[in-house]
């Protein structure tokens, strides 16, 4: 990296949206017109640049977010492409943890969709900023303002309508800019990459002074500037709109909204526009917080090369030749091929054997990297999603990325013993990969068994170890993943006392245990007096009631949903050790459990169903007989969103009777939302 480029001239944006909203689409031409690929890669031909795995392109769906870098007006634009299949939720989150802007992408005909709803309040979470694009206004029953007031609905943020469509013979030709009162026309011989400015057409001019004048009211609510000009009816310039709409959408009060056709080559460059104008570089984003390892003391690091290092791993991919490659948001300092790392979680250094700039799955070697940017790092071995990276003498540890629970698993078992070392050495690379993955040996089946997100991400899986790990197993079906909690409030108690090897282990506990909150998760409270159990045996107590809380006592499923009390014990001087008061903790638990009257608790999905009107009927009918509880059920038009709460273990083989149900035109999306009680 020779030239650097100035931090203020930096963007790091992700493209997420619902599944089959167009993110894909909408980045592959973005890459076609700020010159990063020579032509434009279609989804449906499975020649998108940034899905380059043979598992995306087979199924035209994102699975891993890819990383690309391009240029726009002098400015340099880090993209992350993310997926919008509920399975894959983790890979938004993440990458959402270290971006600095966020493009959203609506399909105009299906709206605000919950998977819409759910990658936009991850965002929130993460305090990105964001636009949006209403895609698709090509299509038959696109509600451009519909979509609008489904958001002012459904969002806190204020939408900012900057664009709105216009139609010839109804059909969609192009957006008239309100902050320029211009009319944008693509030219389709050029594929998009010409476009032309003209005057309103008269048909329009009075509908779009209205919307300016809307735009002009809703910024003067969130800006002060604006609110004066707007009441002491004084015009407001290009310039004086643009700021007022930047400064509204950095502070998360407004979203400015864009419309196009991505797929049409229409709309597409506005975006760019707008990602320069609106959304900010890493200077303008607030430091990265987090505490000093040793005295936890909370520390702060500016976006700046010449802060001490401090970057945040957000993801680990194995490349075809098998290296690991570490995605590294680098929030301070500067990173140079050769240098000596520190990861801070793991206490340990490293050497960068590359530094890379990455383009989905092909990469550019540079020779150094700052503040703001996004690279991939070849070396670090011992580097895990959520890891930070750090100067040694300056350490800091950044906020760990949230991962989610597993609710499904498959046994698999490898065909042959030459399989079988392939697959152990296939599964650690896949976890590495994939934090929402788990892999769990059972002795009694003497089968591995997988626990990810969803049916799809297991297939996935095991796609991958056939195809990319040349790996022959045999596969059992699905099985859902319970947890185990009590009804009542009950005491447990527990002694341990032994003599191993030489050493004899004393260790007393006891507990008292109450049912938690559904949803709320376990809370180990100390209330122990410290003449019965010293201080320095606390922390082993809660190592105790850990290990048991990771295995319940009705099927050994992990323990939720409980308030578990340190109420007492005893010691013995000489005899009390680390290890009895483990065991009498993991002891007293058990026992806490069985007099508590334990239940298990199934996975409780969310489902929402796009449907024919015609076919609603048949639906619910479905729904209900799996148990399903409808919750809303919106009309729109001659389609019908059907939202229910169905237990995961009746959605096994879902879509297959959905789709013989409705004659293949129904669609639906799944995602956890609680443990609840089996019935």
């Amino acid at each position: 990296m020779a030239s650097r480029v100035k931090l203020s001239r930096i963007r790091n944006i992700g493209i997420i949206a619902h599944i089959d909203a167009g993110k894909t689409t909408v980045t592959e031409r973005i890459l076609y017109y700020t010159g990063k690929s020579y032509k434009i890669g279609e989804v449906h031909d499975g020649e998108a640049v940034m899905d380059w795995m043979p598992q995306e392109q087979e199924r035209g769906i994102t699975i891993t977010s890819a990383v690309t870098t391009c240029e726009w007006k002098n400015h340099e634009i880090h993209i992350i492409d993310t997926p919008g299949h509920v399975d894959f939720t983790i890979e938004v989150g993440r990458s959402l943890r270290v971006l600095d802007g966020a493009v959203v992408v609506f399909c105009a005909v299906g709206g605000v969709e919950p998977q819409s709803e759910t990658v936009w309040h991850q965002a929130d979470q993460y305090r990105v900023p964001k636009i949006a694009f209403i895609n698709k206004m090509d299509r038959v029953g696109a509600d451009y303002y519909g979509t609008i007031d489904t958001m002012k609905e459904r969002f806190s943020s204020v939408p900012l309508i900057v664009q709105i469509p216009y139609f010839v013979n109804r059909e969609y030709a192009g957006s008239v800019d309100l902050i320029r009162n211009r009319l944008i026309t693509w030219d389709a011989a050029t594929l998009g990459t010409s476009f032309q400015l003209a005057d309103i057409p008269p048909g329009m001019e009075e509908e779009a002074a209205e919307r300016r004048e809307s735009l002009i009211e809703a910024l003067a609510e969130l800006d002060d500037a604006i609110a004066e000009k707007y009441l002491e009816g004084e015009p407001v310039s290009e310039q004086e709109l643009v700021a007022a709409i930047r400064k509204a959408t950095l502070s998360l009060k407004g979203v400015p909204v864009f419309c196009g056709s991505a797929l049409r080559n229409k709309g597409v460059q506005p975006i760019l526009d707008g990602v320069v104008d609106f959304l900010p570089s890493p200077e303008e984003i607030p430091p990265v917080e987090g505490v000093h390892p040793l005295t936890r003391e909370k520390e702060l690091r500016h976006s700046s090369d010449k802060e001490p290092l401090s970057a945040l791993v957000f993801k680990v991919m194995m490349m075809e030749e098998g290296r690991k490659v570490s995605f590294l948001r680098i929030y301070s300092g500067r990173i140079k091929s050769g240098d000596d790392l520190y990861n801070v979680n793991r206490g340990k250094k490293e050497k960068v054997a590359r530094l890379l700039k990455m383009h989905a799955n092909k990469r550019e070697r540079i020779d150094e990297a700052g503040a703001g940017n996004i690279v991939g790092v070849v070396g670090l071995k011992t580097a895990s999603t959520g890891d930070t990276i750090c100067d040694e003498k300056h350490p800091i540890v950044l906020e760990p990325i949230e991962f989610y629970e597993p609710v499904i698993s498959r046994a698999i078992e490898a065909k042959t013993p030459q399989d079988q070392e392939r697959l152990l050495q296939a599964l650690e690379k896949l976890t590495d990969e994939d934090p929402t993955l788990r892999v769990k040996y059972d002795e009694e089946t003497a089968q591995t068994v997988l626990s990810g997100m969803g049916e799809l991400h297991l297939e996935i899986i095991i796609d991958r170890l056939t195809r990319d790990f040349n790996t022959n197993v045999n596969v059992g079906k699905p099985r859902v993943v319970y947890r185990e909690t009590i009804t009542r409030e009950a005491d447990g108690e527990g002694k341990f006392q032994k003599e191993l090897g030489e050493k004899k282990h004393f260790g007393h506990v006891r507990i008292h245990l109450k049912p938690n909150l559904r949803g709320e998760g376990t809370r180990i409270v100390d209330s122990v007096d410290p003449a019965e159990i010293p201080p320095e045996f606390h922390a082993a107590v809660r190592e105790g009631l850990q290990d048991g809380l990771s295995s319940g006592v009705v099927a050994g499923y992990p323990v939720t949903d409980m308030i578990v009390e340190m109420s007492g014990g005893s010691h013995k001087e000489g005899e009390s050790s680390v290890v009895g008061f483990r065991i009498a903790a993991a002891t007293a638990l058990r026992e806490g459990c069985l007099q508590g009257e334990p239940i298990l608790l199934e996975p409780i999905m969310s489902v929402d169903i796009i449907t024919p009107t015609e076919f609603m009927g048949d639906v619910i009918g479905d729904l209900n007989s799996r148990r399903g509880e409808v919750q809303s059920i919106d009309p729109k038009g001659n389609i019908s969103d059907i939202r229910a709460r169905v237990p995961l273990r009746q959605m096994f083989g879902y879509s297959t009777d959905l789709r013989s149900a409705t004659q293949g035109r129904a669609t639906f999306t799944m995602q956890f939302l609680r443990y609840d009680r089996t019935s």
